[in-house]
């Protein structure tokens, strides 16, 4: 920090708003600091934001003009007096507007110059900043979320259970106090000695009495229980640690449980939210396909990869690309084809990557996002290498050629645009503009549209349909004169202090028209191993999975049946159909609150149906979007972004008075009858709200798109709120964060976007595949082991200490204690903790093999079948017959009796119950365990083992000498052994606690139906996919199939080929560097002196400025069409009617003619035209 002329070190804590600090490689920045000047050309700075957004990516920052050209040494630095003017801080991680009032003049500032707090300085000596945020007014500690405490539903359910234990126990103390003060007055007179004995008053003893009880039954409340119950939660999560099967070799990352009080939740899962990009993919880009003019190129497959080939255009390839195409390679030698080098030109030079070269002579691509990276590598392998750019120019070796392009103007890519642009004059003087983006885009700039057009999106279809990324370019050439006409008003736009973004916006629109379409490229984002089986193994177990992601929808929807989470015979819900059955539901008066059932009844059994949405639908849709998500659901904690400045827009949707024939072939039937919900005070929002959480759980799949980081934790939240389920979130970026700590657990993926959300993390895993594994097998296992131990644990508690009250009623309610005190100090201690422990941490009722071949075992986590109120109270029961049997059985043996052989006696009779007792529960954990081992049998011996040596020990000769009062019982234990009357009591009470429960049980389990066999409407499942794991039970079903099911017909509801146009684009949902290249400033080392500059620093910088556009084009999409089941068939209206076709080409009859007439534009449907690209600022951060 800078401290008059000098810089000194400080600590954080002691930065102020205004101070001026420096900075050096490889530090983390303290605050939110305005970069003023650095060591590097131009003032740049690279920074690392995998501690922010999860990219591990270099980005960079640069300082304002003004001040990188004045403020180049320390003394120039310390006379610094400039002003920033800024916005109030926020939790806007991405956005920033200020001014920089210096020497009488004003320079606008953006996020560009911007430092946040958290990144990490790369690649640059030093650079110099001055503190805007400091503390809690920094924009990361602005968007953390407050540290919530995950508690499970178990933990909740003991919780009140305890609760309910101590007011039982408050009660009965109470009762056998009253009685003391109703008996005591007759037992004095009878028993005159007791009065001498006793000094105090009848009050004062019947208070000292009630505390007595209280301490003595006090035992009863399982605090122990607790004890035991943290080191199962943490042997369970060390077995998770050591599982071989969840360690993937190739990253030498093993399975990691960062939070040890989850386990048993993992058993109890029912809805998982997954995000897409890195999590059901691998997040490497690679470039497969192109088309090219309407020709399609691929790989061909005969062809090994060989550097050779390679080498063969340029000394820059590295041979990596496994792309190799016969007939490709015949196009780029014979150089005729114009449409070919514009293609692979517009690679080279339509970017924003900045290149690096290494000491051996390689080029190392810095991008913006990994698919831009991709298209820059594949150009490079094909002889057009991106070379090396300034702030104006970038240089290009086109087939050994080297050419200088001059940049005119980086027209930069975002959500809302979704495509970018950029001017440039060639080295004979021409001007063209080339452009990349989404098809849905790029198609309605185009001049005309013709065949090659018309292949081009046929193509696109066919890319879509292998879940390839895709993306669209066009160029144009510009005139002079328009050029000059519009870089003037660019120029006026550029510098405008308010809406900046909106004006350039439109300049960039009028500038991209008219195009000529060159073709399409295809990058592969392959899914990872084993997806597909886990998700179908994972629906059996009837856990939903949700993907939530801020891609495009046509990818997410692909990528949906690429992993069987879609099937084609689904009926996919958009929001058109969502709008029409929330507003037709609400003006009948239909009730979806006051039902128990809700929806289900809704709906025939046998539909399967999948949900597709995207974030503007949902900004429009739930009402939560427009405050805190804090707010949503009790003890849930949200990171989320402010959203100032953001219009309040009201939900706009189809009115109808009649519902869809979407919903009559569904099963929807209208019923008219008194809103119960209108009495429950809930505002229309939010039982609209209810209402659309209620549809998309009777969905078996939903795809939310283009959803930002907020909105995927809302959606969380929603769930847990209206569901009350246990969710478990997914993910492997930054933009996975609020997600994965809004879920009741949260899983982090250690993959290509940093570390963020294995930090955020309760358990890691290296592979989506290992969730098979950490749900079916060790969540099932830690559920079971915690149920059983609960279950046990109660039991034994209330068996042994029940006998106390039997015993008030013989001892005149004095609260004197049964058992030896030496037994009540260790029965939970010593005498029976070892079997307990052993059910908890090694209990299995079905090897890892069985519980993954039937993953149906898994519903009875979800419904809580092993442990609730009844469970509890089964236990409480049986123990309290225990109790019984051990002491009244005990007693009517004793009673009347006298002489040698007697245990009538006070000592001897509290012996009898308490091994009878011991034995009783011993006995009942050899029967509930069902996975015997050595160290079970060694573990119920060393118990009874150490009753009996400590037993024998505290009743000896030399102790009961050494002090009476403390081992009073001398010898009673071996005198109890000695008489076999004794024996034979403690036999009877055994049996007559074992044998019943037995014969009970095996009663039971023969006349109980078995519910392993779980219906289609319980569990859905996917009959087109037949895992290898459930194969007998699937070969069962289709040998004796349901009545109740009616057969689907083979055309598919929905025709992913039947589409006008694909748009399942490759590129990052943020802006790119083009502001940073063009600030007027040569990239090279500039002549400044620096020598008085730090050396040592860099940084990586925060997203880019994302453009705050409410309002964007609205564009045509045919999604989902449905089929109908041949008992379904209706006459349809012509609007709803959807063509169906039994042809397997992309484009239907009617979309191939409509292709020459592409000008008329389709007419509106609804919502189908909502906006897809609202992933928001925070969602754009990260591509997913």
């Amino acid at each position: 920090m800078l401290v008059g002329k000098s810089f000194l070190w400080k600590k954080w804590k002691d930065l102020c708003v205004g101070d001026l600090v420096c900075l050096h490689r490889d530090n983390i920045v303290p605050a939110d600091i305005l970069l003023l000047a650095s060591t590097e050309p131009s003032s740049l700075c690279y920074v690392e934001t995998a501690d922010i957004d999860g990219e591990t990516n270099l980005k960079f920052r640069q300082a304002p003009l003004v001040t990188h050209r004045k403020l180049t040494n320390i003394r120039k630095m310390a006379s610094f007096q400039g002003k920033v003017v800024c916005e109030e801080p926020n939790s806007r991680m991405h956005h920033f507007v200020g001014c920089l009032e210096w020497d009488g003049k004003k320079y606008p500032l953006d996020s560009g110059h911007i430092l946040l707090r958290g990144c990490k300085i790369r690649n640059t000596d030093t650079c110099y900043g001055m503190v805007l945020y400091a503390g809690f007014d920094t924009k990361i500690m602005r968007s953390c979320g407050g540290i919530h405490l995950k508690r499970t539903k178990t933990d909740r359910l003991l919780n009140r259970l305890v609760i309910l234990i101590f007011l039982a126990l408050l009660l009965v103390s109470l009762a056998l106090t009253l009685s003391f003060w109703y008996v005591m007055p007759e037992l004095k007179g009878k028993h005159r000695y007791i009065a001498e004995k006793r000094v105090y008053s009848l009050p004062t003893e019947v208070f000292l009495v009630f505390w007595a009880f209280l301490i003595l039954l006090s035992v009863m409340v399982p605090m122990a229980m607790f004890i035991l119950a943290e080191f199962i939660y943490l042997g369970n999560s060390i077995f998770i640690n050591w599982d071989l099967q969840m360690y993937y070799g190739p990253q030498d990352r093993p399975a990691k449980a960062r939070n040890t009080s989850l386990a048993d939740q993992l058993g109890q899962v029912e809805y998982i939210f997954s995000d897409k990009t890195g999590t059901l993919t691998e997040n490497i880009m690679t470039f497969k396909k192109c088309c090219i003019n309407g020709i399609v190129y691929g790989s061909d497959d005969e062809m090994a990869p060989r550097k050779e080939s390679s080498s063969f255009w340029t000394k820059y390839a590295d041979g990596k690309l496994p792309f190799r195409s016969l007939r490709f390679m015949g196009a780029m030698l014979e150089r005729k084809e114009k449409v070919v080098q514009e293609f692979w030109r517009l690679l080279a030079i339509c970017h924003t990557v900045m290149v690096q070269g290494t000491d051996v002579g390689e080029l190392v691509y810095q991008a913006a996002s990994p698919d831009e990276e991709a298209l820059v590598t594949a150009a490079r392998h094909f002889g057009y290498v991106f070379l090396a750019r300034t702030q104006d120019s970038i240089t290009v070796v086109e087939l050994g050629e080297k050419r200088v392009y001059q940049v005119l103007a980086i027209m930069d890519f975002n959500s809302v645009r979704k495509r970018m642009s950029v001017l440039v004059r060639n080295p004979e003087g021409s001007i063209y503009l080339y452009t990349k983006g989404a098809d849905i885009v790029i198609f309605d700039l185009l001049c005309h549209k013709g065949l090659m057009e018309c292949n081009t999106e046929e193509a696109l279809a066919s890319f879509a349909q292998e879940t390839l990324r895709t993306l669209c370019l066009a160029y144009k050439r510009v005139d002079e004169d328009v050029f000059k006409a519009w870089r003037q008003r660019h120029q006026e736009a550029s510098v405008l202090l308010q809406n900046r973004a909106h004006a350039l916006h439109q300049l960039y629109e009028e500038m991209e028209q008219n195009l000529q379409l060159l073709g399409a490229t295809a990058i592969e984002d392959k899914l990872q191993d084993g997806v597909p089986e886990t998700i179908q193994c994972l629906k059996q177990g009837n856990i939903k999975v949700w993907v939530l992601t801020g891609d495009k929808q046509e990818t997410a929807v692909n990528i949906g049946f690429a992993c069987r989470l879609l099937s084609e015979d689904m009926v996919i819900l958009e929001e058109k159909e969502i709008c029409r059955f929330l507003d037709a539901h609400g003006e009948t008066n239909n009730n979806l609150l006051g039902d128990k059932d809700g929806l289900e009844t809704l709906f025939l059994p046998h539909v399967k149906m999948a949900m597709v949405i995207n974030g503007e639908f949902l900004d429009q849709l739930l009402l939560a979007l427009h405050k805190e998500p804090r707010a949503l659901v009790q003890n849930v904690s949200v990171d989320v972004e402010s959203w100032q400045g953001a219009e309040e827009r009201a939900p706009h949707f189809v009115k109808s008075r009649r519902v869809s024939l979407l919903w009559q072939s569904l099963g929807v039937q209208q019923r008219s009858k008194k809103d119960k919900g209108a009495g429950s005070g809930e505002s229309p929002e939010v039982q609209r709200e209810r209402a659309f959480v209620e549809l998309a759980s009777q969905c078996q799949a939903v795809i939310c798109c283009r959803v930002t980081p907020k909105q995927k934790a809302v959606i969380v939240a929603l769930v847990k709120k209206y569901r009350n389920v246990v969710t478990l979130a997914i993910g492997d970026g930054a933009n996975d964060v609020n997600m994965i700590k809004t879920a009741d657990v949260g899983v982090g993926l250690a993959g290509q976007e940093g570390m963020q959300a294995v930090l955020s993390s309760d358990y890691v895993l290296a592979q989506f595949r290992f969730l098979r594994r950490l749900l079916l097998v060790h969540g099932r296992w830690s559920y079971m082991r915690m149920c059983k131990f609960l279950r046990y644990f109660i039991y034994k508690t209330v068996a042994s200490m029940m006998v106390q009250i039997w015993f008030a009623f013989y001892n005149g309610f004095t609260a004197q204690p049964l058992y030896e005190g030496w037994f009540l100090a260790l029965y939970n201690l010593l005498y029976t903790t070892l079997p307990v422990l052993y059910i908890g941490l090694f209990e299995q009722d079905l090897s890892a093999e069985q519980s993954l071949e039937l993953p149906e075992l898994y519903v009875d986590g979800q419904q809580a079948r092993l442990f609730n109120y009844w469970v509890f109270l089964q236990a409480v029961a049986h123990g309290t017959a225990t109790s019984l049997i051990n002491f009244f059985v005990t007693l009517w043996v004793s009673r009347d009796t006298a002489g040698p052989l007697s245990f009538s006696d006070y000592q001897s009779f509290a012996e009898v119950v308490a091994f009878s007792c011991l034995l009783s529960i011993t006995v009942e954990v050899i029967l509930i365990i069902k996975y015997w081992t050595v160290l079970c049998v060694l573990a119920i011996a060393l118990s009874l083992c150490l009753y009996v040596v400590i037993t024998w020990t505290s009743q000896s000769f030399w102790l009961f000498r050494a002090s009476p009062a403390a081992f009073p019982f001398l010898y009673a234990s071996r005198n109890m052994v000695s008489k076999p009357s004794a024996l034979l009591v403690v036999l009877l009470n055994v049996s007559l606690n074992t044998l019943p429960v037995l014969a009970f049980r095996i009663i039971y389990q023969a006349l109980k139906k078995p519910h392993l066999k779980v219906t289609e409407a319980e569990v859905p499942t996917d009959q087109s996919w037949n895992p290898s794991l459930c194969r007998e039970q699937e070969e069962e079903s289709e040998e004796a199939p349901s009545q109740d099911v009616i057969t689907v017909d083979t055309q598919p509801y929905l025709h992913r080929g039947s589409r006008s146009r694909r748009s399942s684009y490759a590129f990052s949902h943020r802006e790119g560097y083009a502001d940073l290249i063009t600030q007027g400033t040569s990239l090279q080392k500039s002549p400044v002196d620096t020598g008085d500059l730090l050396a040592d620093h860099r940084f990586l910088p925060d997203e880019e400025l994302v453009l705050n556009i409410t309002k964007s084009p609205w564009y045509r999409r045919k999604m989902s069409f449905l089929g109908r089941a041949p008992q379904l068939q209706e006459k349809v209206s012509s609007e709803d009617e959807t063509p169906s076709s039994s042809t397997s080409s992309y484009l239907t009859t009617e979309e191939r003619t409509s292709c020459t007439n592409r000008a008329a534009p389709p007419p509106e449907r609804g919502l189908r035209g909502v906006p897809e690209e609202a992933a928001g600022e925070a969602g754009a951060a990260v591509p997913s």
